[in-house]
């Protein structure tokens, strides 16, 4: 327990990606101090241990950073291996759930990130239609498995569990449903907050939206 003790993580409330962090702790059952950053005014700490991203999250390991939320996840799964293990043991599982979790970061995540940026229009659907596309395609994936991993929550699970407090803000702002757009994925998000690391880590959606909602405002788009 001395160990665990020794773990620190800077994060920002609203980060999918500091969420991922949070529920690989808590999955591990790893002791850990919070330490919120100010996005607009980093700390010392935070720019001393990620010099080259300057971003969150960042775990401090006995004073070590280990930075980028997908390498995080894995070094919890190495250093905390005690409890149930995130990615599988199998070399051509593991190289899958990485496969799919780098989809998650380089096609998914761009278009949420883009959408709450753009006015309403042709570039706009074109953007929504790019979301559903690649939300499809994650449901293909999960199939009729519990997890995407199988009967075993994991590391996919961890990727992209975090994102689902920002369905809210597709509903409103988008008239994008998911649970009407890929079902399956919908059921599984309801499966995976049955779960206490992830009940306990994601962020409140409303907040989230009240976030977005704020930023469109400012941009002019509300």
């Amino acid at each position: 327990m001395a160990e665990e003790k020794e773990v620190k993580l800077l994060d920002y409330w609203a980060s999918p990606f500091g969420v991922r962090t949070r529920i690989a702790l808590a999955e591990k059952g790893v002791e850990y101090e919070y330490k919120e950053e100010n996005l607009s005014e980093k700390s010392e700490l935070l720019l001393k241990s990620n010099p080259v991203h300057r971003k969150i999250p960042v775990l401090l390991h006995h004073g070590k950073p280990i930075c980028e939320s997908l390498i995080i996840v894995q070094y919890i799964d190495e250093a905390f291996p005690s409890k149930t293990p995130i990615l599988p043991s199998d070399p051509y599982a593991r190289a899958l759930a990485r496969f799919w979790a780098d989809f998650i970061d380089k096609k998914f995540y761009p278009g949420m990130i883009r959408i709450g940026k753009l006015k309403k229009g042709e570039e706009f659907e074109e953007t929504k239609k790019e979301i559903v596309e690649n939300l499809r395609t994650l449901e293909v994936e999960l199939g009729e498995k519990k997890y995407f991993g199988g009967e075993d929550f994991g590391f996919v699970d961890i990727a992209l569990v975090p994102f689902t407090s920002w369905f809210y803000c597709f509903k409103v702002f988008a008239d994008l449903s998911v649970e009407q757009e890929c079902p399956k994925l919908a059921a599984w998000e309801k499966r995976c907050l049955e779960r206490e690391s992830v009940a306990k880590s994601l962020s409140d959606p409303k907040k989230v939206f009240d976030m977005v909602s704020s930023r469109r405002k400012n941009r002019g788009f509300e």
